[in-house]
């Protein structure tokens, strides 16, 4: 099955910048999304940004636009997420999800577009 790998994660003051990484390994061939997720404690998850190839486009929630820049690359099946201006609120987990047919009508916030997920990478922004 398909692995997906988060790295990037750790403890920042406000203001500064982190770059998030995820690649996936295994059957990768039929992922056509990307998207990264974050869960707070006591929150629920919640899409972050992502991605979709051919034809390309990308999502940024609200709090994150003017901030956080998704990438990748289709044929690695690889994304990043480079995070500037981190505020304290940015702090959580950031899971990698990926996804395949026949999902692609899905919206970029579903969590069912995404058939695969990382074990997530800590992001913690101290104020």
């Amino acid at each position: 099955q398909v692995q997906l790998v988060e790295s990037g994660g750790g403890l920042v003051q406000t203001g500064r910048s982190l770059r998030l990484s995820c690649s996936a390994s295994g059957p990768t061939f039929s992922i056509y999304t990307m998207g990264w997720f974050r869960q707070a404690p006591g929150k629920e998850r919640e899409v972050v940004s992502a991605l979709t190839w051919n034809p390309f486009s990308t999502y940024y929630t609200d709090s994150v636009k003017g901030r956080f820049t998704i990438s990748g690359d289709n044929a690695k099946k690889t994304v990043h997420l480079q995070m500037n201006s981190l505020k304290p609120e940015d702090t959580g987990v950031y899971y990698c999800g990926a996804g395949v047919p026949p999902n692609y009508a899905l919206p970029y916030d579903s969590r069912a577009k995404y058939t695969y997920w990382g074990q997530g990478t800590q992001v913690t922004v101290s104020s």
